[in-house]
């Protein structure tokens, strides 16, 4: 972009669909959900994830909603597996692992090698209202047979909301003890009807405050210049904790991620409005070397940084669920 900064990394969203309703991502009453047709088909996808590995995109993250309830989902991930020759080198899946579990060991063997699992509490009961559907013995084991499987790190996304996990946090850095899993805190951010409030953020700062009085030898580690996440470990404890800072200190500068969303918008920013509708472009038979030019362009225009927190606030902008994180 014109900011020097070169994007590696690719989000695309598979669905709108999700089978929870966690509180700080959809709203009770749901989302409106875009006509099937809208919805990108898979040779569509495979199409732009091919056009953007030619450009340099090296990681490629499936999401939805939730991208398990995609019915074809194996055969996706087969099909971006054929990818890697031409140099992709990492095809990653955030879920919540409530449907993954018996589709995990074909994903695996299909290609991907990396996986993020959403837990924001190791309370059975306050699972069940946070998410507001059962699952939670099912997401402790797909973490296990990630682990199993080889897959390294198994990260799990936690989103630490005051008032309602925040007490959890030494709980889950003591989960990393024996599990050779990478927590990451994230900040609770602002998305349309998630009736976000300040008083609810919980900056990393404290949580890190928190953890060195139980865990004083608590440190930092060395982040990878395109991390989102600050890292931090234990040491003696088999996993690792790390800091998603997107409200207190946004990574803004060193930035890599491109986003397309499941009805096949192009987003260059997870907090910008602004997005280019590259469905509606093959739709209308446009070239690759057409799509090619609309990308540059709308990457060009990605801003230095996102509005920060007292603007992102009252900024319109879809729900998490209809971004796909």
């Amino acid at each position: 972009d014109n900011f020097s900064r070169e994007h590696t990394y690719l989000r695309i969203s598979l669905t709108e669909k999700c089978n929870l309703r966690c509180t700080y991502c959809m709203p009770a009453e749901g989302v409106d959900l875009s006509p099937k047709d809208d919805i990108l088909t898979t040779p569509e996808i495979i199409r732009l994830a091919r056009l953007f590995v030619q450009e340099g995109v090296t990681k490629i993250r499936l999401t939805g909603g939730e991208p398990t309830v995609r019915k074809d989902i194996n055969e996706l991930v087969e099909q971006l597996g054929q990818l890697q020759p031409m140099g992709l080198k990492t095809i990653a899946m955030t879920s919540n692992g409530i449907a993954l579990k018996r589709k995990l060991p074909s994903l695996v063997n299909s290609g991907m090698n990396l996986l993020n699992l959403s837990l924001d509490t190791l309370d059975r009961f306050k699972f069940e209202l946070m998410t507001r559907r059962k699952g939670f013995e099912r997401v402790l084991e797909t973490i296990d047979d990630a682990l199993a499987l080889g897959i390294d790190p198994v990260k799990v996304n936690c989103v630490v909301m005051r008032g309602t996990n925040d007490k959890e946090v030494l709980d889950f850095v003591e989960f990393t003890r024996n599990k050779k899993v990478d927590i990451r805190f994230i900040e609770y951010m602002p998305f349309g009807g998630n009736k976000w409030k300040e008083n609810k953020l919980v900056p990393y700062q404290e949580l890190i405050k928190n953890i060195q009085a139980v865990h004083p030898t608590f440190k930092k580690l060395v982040d990878d210049p395109n991390d989102t996440s600050k890292a931090y470990h234990v040491p003696g404890f088999a996993g690792q904790i790390g800091f998603i800072t997107s409200m207190s200190d946004h990574f803004c500068g060193t930035c890599n991620r491109l986003r397309i969303t499941a009805d096949g918008n192009l987003k260059v920013c997870l907090f910008g409005n602004t997005e280019v509708s590259l469905r509606d472009m093959m739709r209308q038979g446009k070239t690759d070397d057409e799509l090619r030019e609309v990308i540059e362009m709308a990457v060009k225009n990605k801003k230095k940084q996102h509005a920060g927190m007292s603007n992102l606030v009252n900024m319109k902008n879809r729900p998490m669920i209809l971004i796909g994180g």
